[in-house]
C-alpha cells in the first residue's frame, strides 16, 4: 500500500478526503461533458479536435468493466459488470489507455463511471460478457474476478427506501450486492481503481454510492494510490471523487454522509432548474440559486441539467427534446457561479432502455457530423451545440468572478454580470424583452455568443453595443430561436 494511502487510513486525515474534491482541471477550464456510450477511439479524437479547442475540462466516460451481453443491447447493460477486464463495446484496454493519454496530452481529464456496489443482476443461467467471460449471476458466481457467494450480501429486495439496512445491503433492482466490509472485496475494488489511476484517469463517478456505507467507501477511497504524475498531475494529487447519491431532502441515507469523502451529485439542482425553465417557477427566484435553495455547498455539488438516468424519467427535468428551454437552463447553469458543472451529451431515444446507435452486428457506431459540426446519425451531441459550447467558454472566461448587478422584471426576465468579464440575460416570458441594463463590461461592441460567435474579428450573430458607463440595450424577443443572450470580455469586436 502506498505511503500516503497508509497515512490516510491510520490517521483518518481530512486532508486526503478534501483533496478528493479537486477535479484536477487544466488551466482555466471547468466543465465536464458526459460522452454517454461513446467509444474510446472516438473520445480520443473528440478531445483533440473539439473538446480541447472549445475549452472543455474533462470527460465522464461510461463504465469500463466487462459487462453482460443483454438482449437488444440496452444502455443499462454497461451497469451490470461480470468482471473487471477493461473490455466493453466502447473498446479494449489498449484503446482505453490510448484515449486517456491522448486526452490528457491536450488537457482534457478523464473520469470513469465505476460500479463498486454490485455485479450483474438476476440473469437466468450462464451470462456471457463483452470480454468473453462467463458468470452465473443468480448463483453469485463471477469466476473472472473471482467472486463467490461469500463476497455478497444476502439476497433481499428494497421495499422501504427509508430503511438503511435495505438500501445498503439489499439488491438494487436485483443487482448482486457486494459486501464492501469484506477485506477481499475491498482489495479487489481498490485494485480496479488503482489500475485505472495508473492508466492516467483523473477521478471517478461512483455509481449507486448511496447503496454503500460511507465508512466502507472511505476505506476504499483512502486505499487508492495518488494520481499518475506521468500524465501531468501534480505530485501527491488525489483522484477526484463524485458520488451518485439521490437525496431529495427526506432520505434516511443522506447526501451529507458522503460529502466529506468527495463531491455528491446534486439531483435537486436538476429538478428545480427544470421547473424554472419549463415555466413552473418564476426565473426571478433564481437570484438565491444554490445554497439558498437548500443545495449542497458549491464545491461539494456535482451539478447538471440532466444526466443519463433522469433524462429518461419524464419528470420536471429538461432534456434535448425541449431544445429552447434546455439551452436556456444550460446557459444559466454555466453562467451562475454554483457547483461543479457537467454537460450531458446524449444519443437519441424513444424508449427508456434503447441502445446507443449500433450496426447490424450490434457494434456501437461512431458519431458523424454535418458541415456545422452537429451530430447526424442518432447521436445528439448537445456539447456540440453552439449555444452550449460557447457558454462553456463563457464559464472559463468568467472563472473566479462574483455575480453582481442582478436584474429581473419581477417575473421571467433576468440578467446579471460576472465581475467585469461577462454578462448574461434571459427571457422566458411570452412577450419581448427590451431593457437598458448594466453589463459591467468596458465600452465596445461585443458578440452575443448564443446567436453566433466571434469569427475573424467579426460577429456572426447579434452585436451588443456597451457604452462608456457599461450600459447596453438588451433585446430578446419572445419568439426568438433562443431565449438567452450572453457577452464576455473575449468576444469583443
Amino acid at each position: 500500500m502506498h505511503k500516503l494511502s497508509l497515512i490516510c487510513l491510520l490517521l483518518a486525515s481530512t486532508a486526503c478526503t478534501l483533496a478528493q474534491h479537486n477535479p484536477q482541471w487544466w488551466g482555466n477550464r471547468n466543465t465536464i461533458v458526459h460522452l454517454f456510450e461513446w467509444k474510446w477511439n472516438d473520445i480520443a479524437r473528440e478531445c483533440e479536435q473539439f473538446l480541447a479547442p472549445h475549452g472543455y475540462a474533462g470527460v465522464q466516460v461510461s463504465p469500463v468493466a466487462e459487462n453482460i451481453i443483454a438482449k437488444g443491447r440496452p444502455w443499462w447493460e454497461r451497469y451490470q459488470p461480470i468482471s473487471y477486464k477493461l473490455e466493453t463495446r466502447s473498446g479494449n484496454e489498449l484503446e482505453f489507455a490510448s484515449m486517456v493519454r491522448r486526452c490528457n496530452d491536450v488537457g482534457v481529464r478523464i473520469y470513469v463511471d465505476v460500479l463498486l456496489n454490485h455485479m450483474s443482476g438476476d440473469f437466468e443461467g450462464v451470462a456471457h460478457g463483452t470480454g468473453g467471460s462467463v458468470a452465473e449471476p443468480r448463483a453469485k458466481s463471477f469466476p473472472a474476478v473471482p467472486y463467490t457467494n461469500q463476497d455478497f450480501h444476502r439476497s433481499c429486495e428494497i421495499y422501504d427506501w427509508n430503511d438503511r439496512f435495505q438500501v445498503q445491503q439489499c439488491e438494487l433492482v436485483g443487482l448482486k450486492d457486494l459486501d464492501q466490509r469484506e477485506d477481499y472485496v475491498r482489495v479487489k475494488l481498490i485494485e480496479l481503481l488503482d489500475h485505472l489511476i495508473t492508466l492516467g484517469v483523473a477521478g471517478f463517478r461512483v455509481d449507486a454510492a448511496k447503496h454503500m456505507a460511507a465508512d466502507d467507501l472511505d476505506f476504499i477511497y483512502s486505499g487508492m494510490r495518488n494520481l499518475n504524475t506521468e500524465h501531468g498531475f501534480p505530485k501527491n494529487a488525489r483522484p477526484f471523487i463524485y458520488q451518485e447519491v439521490i437525496d431529495h431532502g427526506h432520505e434516511t441515507v443522506s447526501r451529507d454522509e458522503y460529502t466529506p469523502l468527495g463531491a455528491v451529485t446534486e439531483f435537486r439542482f436538476s429538478e428545480e432548474i427544470g421547473k424554472a425553465f419549463r415555466g413552473n417557477n418564476a426565473l426571478k427566484w433564481l437570484r438565491s440559486w444554490g445554497t439558498g435553495w437548500g443545495f449542497l455547498p458549491s464545491e461539494q455539488a456535482l451539478t447538471f441539467v440532466d444526466n443519463h438516468d433522469n433524462q429518461r424519467d419524464g419528470g420536471q427535468e429538461l432534456n434535448y427534446k425541449s431544445p429552447k428551454q434546455y439551452k436556456m437552463a444550460t446557459a444559466f447553469h454555466l453562467a451562475y457561479p454554483y457547483g461543479i458543472s457537467q454537460i450531458m451529451s446524449s444519443f437519441g431515444f424513444e424508449e427508456r432502455d434503447q441502445s446507443p446507435p449500433q450496426d447490424a452486428q450490434e457494434r456501437i457506431i461512431s458519431p458523424e457530423f454535418n458541415a456545422e459540426g452537429a451530430c447526424v446519425n442518432g447521436w445528439i451531441c448537445e456539447h456540440r451545440w453552439r449555444q452550449i459550447y460557447n457558454m462553456v467558454e463563457f464559464k472559463n472566461v468568467v472563472r473566479g468572478t462574483e455575480l453582481s448587478n442582478w436584474w429581473d422584471n419581477g417575473d421571467n426576465q433576468i440578467a446579471f454580470c460576472r465581475g467585469n468579464r461577462g454578462f448574461v440575460a434571459f427571457n422566458n416570458n411570452r412577450y419581448n424583452m427590451w431593457q437598458k441594463l448594466q453589463t459591467c463590461l468596458p465600452a465596445g461592441n461585443y458578440c452575443d455568443v448564443i446567436s453566433g460567435s466571434l469569427v475573424n474579428g467579426a460577429c456572426t450573430g447579434k452585436i451588443v453595443q456597451v457604452d462608456e458607463q457599461g450600459y447596453a440595450y438588451i433585446s430578446i424577443e419572445a419568439d426568438e430561436f433562443d431565449g438567452v443572450l450572453a457577452i464576455h470580455a473575449e468576444a469583443r469586436q
